[in-house]
């Protein structure tokens, strides 16, 4: 039985080119929103309270800010570990 070898630069580039996609699919499936609000939610930006001088209405809920940064993590971690392969050969 032969093991393929794999093109470390194709792998790695092939990695990096899915996380956004990835992180994408996540935040949607844990927020319960479709692609095309994940898109609307990140151009918002926060505005003006007209009924509350000073005040601001958030484009993101705290909630909403918290599970983004969980998964940013969860996705940086699994990607982390994914790439661990490549360093253990030339830190040996």
């Amino acid at each position: 039985m032969s093991k393929e070898t794999v093109n470390m630069l194709l792998d790695i580039h092939e990695r990096f080119s899915t996380l956004s996609t990835s992180f994408r699919e996540k935040v949607c499936e844990e927020c319960s929103w479709s692609i095309p609000t994940f898109y609307r939610k990140m151009r918002g930006r926060d505005k003006p309270n007209p009924h509350e001088k000073g005040k601001t209405i958030p484009a993101l809920s705290n909630a909403e800010k918290q599970k983004i940064i969980q998964l940013m993590e969860e996705v940086y971690l699994t990607t982390g570990i994914y790439m661990e392969k490549y360093r253990k050969l030339f830190t040996k």
